[in-house]
C-alpha cells in the first residue's frame, strides 16, 4: 500500500462512517481528526520524556485517542470507563501532590511542560470536538473523554514536577 494516493490533491478526503464518503478537508469532522492526531503526537514526544514506568499510561491514552477519532466516523471501543480511569489516575497523581491553592503557569521539567502543551491541544481538539456534535453523530464519551483527559494532563504536568523536584510558579 503507498502511503500516498493523490485523491485529496484537489481538497477532499476519504472518511469512514458507516460507508466510505469524501468530505472537503476543512470540513468539522477533518478538523476534529486533525487537533486529535496533533495531541496524540505531542503524546508520543511526552511519551519519549517520561520515566519508562509511566509510560504504558501513556500510551493507553494515545490508544484511546484513536478510538475516539473512531467514534467520531465509525465504531470504537472507547467507553465510560475509560474516563473513570482517568478519574482514577487524576485522583491517585493528587493524593501525592500538595494542594493547588493558586494558579500556576505551565512549565517546570521539559516533560511537565510538555504535558501542559498536550493538555493545550487537547483542550482545542475538545473545543473542535463540540462543533463537530452540532454537525455529526458524536457519541457522548469523546467530549467527555477529551475533558478529563484535558483535567489528567494538567494533574500529570504536576506530578511531573513534583517528581522532578521542581517547584511551580504561581500566577
Amino acid at each position: 500500500m503507498k502511503i500516498y494516493t493523490r485523491s485529496g490533491d484537489k481538497g477532499s478526503t476519504q472518511i469512514y462512517a458507516d460507508k466510505p464518503v469524501r468530505v472537503e478537508k476543512d470540513d468539522a469532522v477533518v478538523q476534529s481528526y486533525g487537533d486529535i492526531d496533533e495531541l496524540n503526537s505531542h503524546l508520543g514526544l511526552l511519551a519519549a520524556m517520561v520515566a519508562v514506568h509511566l509510560k504504558e499510561d501513556i500510551y493507553t491514552i494515545q490508544r484511546n485517542l484513536f478510538q475516539a477519532g473512531f467514534a467520531i466516523s465509525a465504531s470504537s471501543t472507547l467507553t465510560q470507563d475509560d474516563v473513570v480511569k482517568l478519574e482514577s489516575d487524576i485522583d491517585k497523581m493528587t493524593a501525592t501532590l500538595g494542594p493547588q491553592t493558586t494558579f500556576v503557569l505551565p512549565g517546570g521539567s521539559k516533560a511537565a511542560a510538555q504535558s501542559h502543551v498536550c493538555r493545550a491541544v487537547c483542550r482545542r481538539a475538545e473545543r473542535a470536538v463540540i462543533v463537530l456534535t452540532k454537525h455529526y453523530d458524536v457519541p457522548a464519551v469523546v467530549p467527555a473523554y477529551l475533558n478529563r483527559l484535558s483535567d489528567y494532563l494538567f494533574t500529570f504536568a504536576r506530578f511531573l514536577n513534583a517528581e522532578a523536584g521542581f517547584d511551580e510558579v504561581a500566577v
